[in-house]
């Protein structure tokens, strides 16, 4: 018999699955939950359990992980007759992974405190790629020694694993994340569009740039999209535009100005009020090709 802690996990999306797959492959027990019936045969195929409902998923867990898009999903799983609080045992560990608001998060701790259930928020960064190399950022809120039981299990998922402070502190530090990465593609887009108007290399002079202080994290990960133009979506536009919205609240709650950031989360909104929504973060692109007069190629059909 393992030692490990039972693990439930509800969401298996893009991110939620292959992080699943990786605590089963590190040996834990995962009870998986989700809407979609092809991810929890995923799941059962890499050696998890499916669940038929959030209630079924936790009741005999010693850990519970959430992965869903927002704020109002973590609430729809969390509270209710059905809902996690309501019939996780006490003294579980709830391991909120989405990104949500902070607010969201110090909420959840609350209400869950109540029942006798511990929280932490811990969203991640590094994307589907990320995910499924188990080399995440994950940057966690909480008490300490919740953080100190749980770091096990976040070794199994990321690499970068830090406790920022209290809880909504891990939601604070993944909203600035977005800000940084959403400016950073900005800035890589319209330097691409740049490149290309004036007749250079562009494989050649993102390589160049890849090796110099302009290079960056999304600059590697992002640079085969912007040649290849595959929009295909590791981060979709939506979440990134609810993110920008986290930020931009969260800023302004705190008395943060964000001139750039600003700017940005109007083009994340802009991009997709054209239908490009549902493409990878990269596509920012496709707006500066929009604004510059460039032609923007069409998109495969799927």
């Amino acid at each position: 018999m393992s030692t490990l802690p039972k693990v439930a996990w509800i969401g298996l999306g893009i991110m939620g699955s292959p992080m699943s797959e990786n605590l089963v492959k590190a040996g834990y027990d995962v009870t998986g939950h989700t809407l979609e019936r092809e991810k929890l045969d995923r799941l059962t195929a890499a050696g998890g359990t499916a669940a038929a409902s959030v209630a079924d998923a936790v009741r005999d867990a010693d850990v519970i992980v959430t992965m869903v898009p927002a704020s109002p999903q973590v609430e729809a799983v969390a509270y209710g007759p059905d809902g996690i609080l309501e019939n996780a045992r006490r003294g579980a560990l709830l391991i909120d992974m989405s990104s949500i608001t902070p607010q969201t998060s110090v909420g959840l701790a609350a209400a869950a405190k109540e029942k006798g259930i511990r929280v932490l928020d811990a969203p991640v960064s590094g994307g589907e790629a990320g995910a499924i190399e188990a080399v995440l950022s994950i940057m966690v809120g909480g008490d300490q020694a919740d953080f100190d039981e749980a770091k096990p299990l976040f070794e199994a998922l990321g690499k970068t694993i830090v406790r920022c402070g209290p809880h909504g502190s891990g939601q604070t530090v993944k909203a600035a994340n977005q800000l940084i990465v959403a400016v950073n593609i900005q800035a890589c887009a319209e330097a691409v569009v740049f490149l290309e108007k004036s007749g250079v290399d562009l494989a050649a002079a993102l390589d160049v740039l890849g090796g110099g202080l302009a290079g960056s994290t999304v600059l590697a990960r992002k640079k085969d999209n912007f040649l290849k133009r595959d929009f295909t979506p590791g981060f979709r536009i939506d979440l990134h535009h609810k993110d920008m919205g986290i930020v931009t609240d969260a800023a302004r709650t705190v008395g943060a100005a964000l001139p750039v950031g600003a700017v940005v989360a109007q083009l994340v909104a802009s991009l997709r009020a054209q239908g490009d929504g549902g493409l990878d973060h990269s596509a920012l692109l496709r707006a500066v090709e929009r604004l510059s007069g460039a032609r923007v190629r069409s998109l495969p059909h799927p």
